[in-house]
């Protein structure tokens, strides 16, 4: 919404990872086990430290609305969010965003992760992988339990959640009026995985997806920071994710805005019409880009 934002943000960002990760030295190695690997003035010279967010006095707010968002992976704009979802073939350099918050958590660079989009409740590693594994018994195996019998362990089975079944983000942001700069700005607060339950991840008459943890953005830049997308126009230039999600390089939907109701969502006040929905949307997003317009009307 901001353009001149955006665009130093984007050269800023461009300039830090002019020697990324994923093609150093790949036009001087002799033997494909050393593409990769960075000499001692390229490790100098990557500065992997997210660009930092400048102090913001509260008086200085002129104005604020927090919204939340739903980033649809179904979307081709989206994508570098999803891919690859399978990395055999690819090496450790590239990893999809869901890939790269599940290891982060359980390495523990990442520690604020939370059951709800209002950060209360703090939950540990072990809670996420209840969330994204099942143990199941099929049907010859509970015969087997009626009758008494022990189950055969080809008669278990289990069920995991991957990269591959994500189907959305959810994000956590506020748009603001730096009262100082005289412009609108955005930060990013939260962001979420959302799959289907791991339960039912394979009917598909089961169309409800879950909110698999949320993630307090700030806490998990340092590590976003250090993971690389796909750059489909330049490969030589690979972008952070921390770079992606900063600059909004990405196609969203409002699916939730603060208010007087508690915070209701769009769908909890227009029922089942999905075009009304949408419109509802895209007024949300007006009544913010239209509040920097009028701050230079009068």
């Amino acid at each position: 919404m901001n353009s001149r934002f955006l665009y130093s943000f984007i050269f800023i960002s461009c300039t830090f990872i002019s020697s990324a990760l994923a093609q150093a030295n790949l036009l001087n190695a002799r033997v494909p086990q050393n593409v990769g690997q960075r000499n001692e003035k390229q490790n100098a010279a990557n500065d992997e430290t997210p660009l930092a967010y400048g102090f913001i006095d509260d008086r200085d707010v002129l104005w604020s609305k927090t919204v939340w968002e739903i980033i649809d992976l179904n979307e081709r704009i989206n994508f570098p969010f999803y891919y690859p979802t399978d990395t055999i073939s690819l090496g450790s350099d590239r990893r999809s965003l869901f890939d790269v918050l599940k290891k982060n958590i359980r390495k523990g660079t990442i520690k604020e992760i939370y059951s709800d989009d209002y950060f209360q409740e703090k939950i540990t590693y072990q809670d996420i992988l209840d969330k994204l594994v099942a143990i199941d018994t099929t049907d010859l195996g509970k015969d087997q339990l009626n009758a008494g019998e022990a189950v055969d362990a080809q008669f278990i089975e289990e069920k995991r959640l991957t990269a591959g079944d994500i189907r959305q983000y959810k994000i956590k942001g506020t748009w603001y009026v730096n009262k100082r700069q005289g412009e609108l700005k955005y930060r990013l607060l939260g962001i979420a995985p959302c799959s289907p339950d791991v339960n039912f991840k394979d009917d598909q008459n089961v169309k409800d997806l879950v909110e698999l943890f949320w993630v307090w953005f700030p806490d998990a830049r340092q590590a976003l920071n250090s993971s690389y997308v796909f750059n489909v126009r330049n490969s030589s230039q690979p972008i952070t994710f921390d770079h992606m999600l900063n600059s909004r390089r990405f196609n969203s939907i409002i699916y939730k805005e603060e208010n007087v109701y508690q915070d209701r969502k769009i769908e909890e006040y227009i029922y089942e019409d999905a075009l009304k929905q949408l419109l509802e949307s895209e007024r949300i997003k007006s009544v913010i880009r239209d509040f920097e317009q009028d701050l230079w009307n009068n």
